[in-house]
């Protein structure tokens, strides 16, 4: 692929986004093929060097923040007429309240993804707790001369520290999972308007 395939195809996966931004990605990657071009590699080695083009305006996509892609969305390409402006006064009530409403789903889905990943370290925090204090309560009932009761105190005080051991790693996963499915959902709303960019071009 040569430079400007790879340059021509960049602007076709990245429209959409604000021009500035189409042409400052552009500008970096051009003088970016240029210097390893410079640096001794051939023209398609420094353009194959940066990888597909599509992972490329993929990875751009999901760097630029939500708020700016829908900005550039809901930007008008030109001055709006006085009846438009009136239009949209007098449809102020219905269009935002759908907009308010669209947003509280997707706030509260958010939300409540991110509540079970809270609610899984809450359970760790509480079993690592459990396991301090039966195991200090343990040691206390030894002290004071019952033995059984010590001993039982101390086992469930391990047997909280292990599940607490087991809990912290399925938390760690969750929060992970959860950053992902949340960057993912991210990506697919970004795309969502990058689509409708292309067809409106």
């Amino acid at each position: 692929m040569t430079k400007q395939e790879f340059l021509t195809g960049l602007r076709k996966g990245l429209v959409g986004l604000p021009k500035g931004d189409i042409e400052e990605r552009l500008s970096f990657y051009s003088e970016m093929i240029d210097d390893r071009m410079e640096d001794g590699l051939s023209e398609e080695d420094a353009v194959k060097s940066i990888g597909e083009v599509e992972a490329v305006a993929a990875q751009i996509i999901e760097d630029t923040p939500l708020s700016k892609i829908a900005k550039e969305k809901i930007k008008p390409n030109r001055k709006l007429t006085a009846w438009e402006i009136v239009l949209i006064v007098l449809g102020f009530p219905i269009w935002f309240s759908l907009l308010a409403a669209v947003f509280a789903v997707i706030l509260s889905l958010y939300i409540a993804l991110w509540s079970v990943a809270i609610s899984l370290w809450a359970v760790f925090a509480s079993l690592f707790i459990c396991a301090v204090g039966m195991i200090l309560a343990g040691c206390a009932f030894e002290l004071w001369g019952r033995g059984i009761t010590g001993l039982a105190m101390i086992g469930a005080g391990l047997v909280c520290a292990g599940l607490g051991i087991l809990m912290f790693f399925v938390s760690k996963a969750a929060t992970k999972g959860t950053i992902l499915l949340t960057r993912k959902i991210a990506l697919l709303i970004k795309s969502c308007f990058i689509k409708r960019s292309e067809h409106n071009e």
